[in-house]
């Protein structure tokens, strides 16, 4: 069997360091926030390159958090893509505020820029970008109509622990960003977890009173917030994998590379191409040359996709869609308004994309048998 995500191995290797951070926590039997929490979100802010990093409980609490943090509330309009996991704009509805989609660039998944303008109103009061699968969203324009139109850029970085744009690390490339360490994710903890990058202080100390009840001094409680603390344990954990992150998102980039190029051997794709058919049954996604991809996971868009996928788990080869149903064609957003085909790209996304297996210790056989059988499945 060849998995989607095999982390199994990495823990293996990281088992005795990670019993030792463990230990380090229960010896000291603070459990929530603390000294590890402290050190960890040095550590996380020094990488990203940011003045600020602060731990909470969860990706999702990372976005929803930033969102407050950064003034965003009801009446207020935050353009974002349908084409993201759910959270995304469960955080806007969360803060009170609306979503506003704007489709996808085919070639990458991400924002599609030139949409970003036509979708502004009096209301917009930010943009949150997603870097999908790894691969930071296109920031120039981004930036430029944020700086334009006096707007917030908000990203969600939660599959981009070590993407770059430009040279400038994810976290740090817009106003704030949101991180997710679930376990799948290419710095991972051993459960739920994120953060929040700025450079901003006022936003920094904000997201900190928030995550604690609104309160920066125990029992006195400055405004209402959450509890949505970062657990010692968690931060112990990823301060060991810090020190192997970049190494494994090198090994990512390599599984990627391989990928490519055993892909362009088999005939099943023409280059450049977004769109699929029985002609040209797979397209790959495009890499622009300003970015740093660490490859959370590596996507293919494939003609009679839900066959395939069939297919390839009948011969034990694990994949994923990522994702299904465009979030604007979700019941839990019906309110918006929105109807089938408004966002064209992205549900042609949703039909046609397939993750196939990618983890630093993919071995390179194993990526053989998987594109093997691809081209087995379209030979047929």
């Amino acid at each position: 069997m060849i998995l989607l995500h095999d982390i199994s191995a990495q823990h293996a290797e990281l088992r005795a360091e990670i019993d030792a951070a463990v230990a380090r926590v229960l010896d000291t039997s603070q459990f929530i926030l603390g000294p590890e929490v402290a050190a960890f979100e040095r550590e996380f802010a020094a990488y990203c390159h940011t003045a600020h990093g602060i731990g909470v409980n969860s990706g999702t609490s990372a976005l929803h958090l930033a969102l407050l943090a950064a003034g965003i509330g009801p009446g207020d309009e935050v353009i974002t893509v349908p084409y993201t996991f759910f959270a995304t704009v469960a955080a806007i509805q969360y803060a009170g505020a609306t979503p506003v989609f704007v489709d996808l660039d085919p070639r990458t998944f991400n924002i599609d820029t030139s949409r970003i303008e036509s979708s502004i109103t009096p209301k917009t009061r930010a943009i949150l970008l997603v870097h999908l699968y790894g691969q930071p969203a296109d920031m120039d324009p981004i930036l430029d109509i944020a700086r334009r139109h006096n707007l917030i850029v908000i990203e969600d970085a939660a599959q981009a622990w070590g993407a770059e744009w430009g040279g400038v690390k994810a976290g740090g490339l817009g106003d704030t960003a949101a991180f997710s360490f679930y376990p799948t994710k290419n710095l991972s903890a051993f459960g739920d977890g994120g953060a929040v990058s700025t450079d901003d202080e006022e936003l920094a100390a904000h997201v900190r009173r928030l995550r604690n009840h609104g309160s920066r001094q125990r029992y006195y409680h400055e405004e209402i917030g959450w509890n949505s603390r970062l657990d010692a344990i968690q931060a112990a954990v990823l301060r060991i994998k810090l020190n192997y992150i970049d190494e494994w998102n090198e090994k990512r980039r390599a599984v990627a590379a391989r990928y490519d190029a055993l892909f362009g051997s088999t005939g099943l794709i023409e280059a450049g191409a977004t769109t699929v058919s029985a002609q040209s049954p797979v397209a790959l996604l495009q890499t622009r040359p300003e970015a740093f991809h660490i490859y959370h996971q590596y996507v293919i868009r494939a003609h009679r996709r839900d066959d395939l996928r069939s297919f390839l788990s009948e011969r034990g080869i694990g994949s994923e869609i990522y994702y299904p149903v465009p979030l604007h064609l979700q019941q839990s957003f019906g309110y918006l308004g929105y109807n089938a085909g408004d966002f064209p790209e992205s549900e042609r996304v949703a039909l046609e994309a397939l993750a196939l297996p990618i983890f630093p210790e993919l071995r390179e056989d194993e990526q053989e048998r998987v594109v093997g059988a691809i081209a087995e499945f379209y030979s047929r």
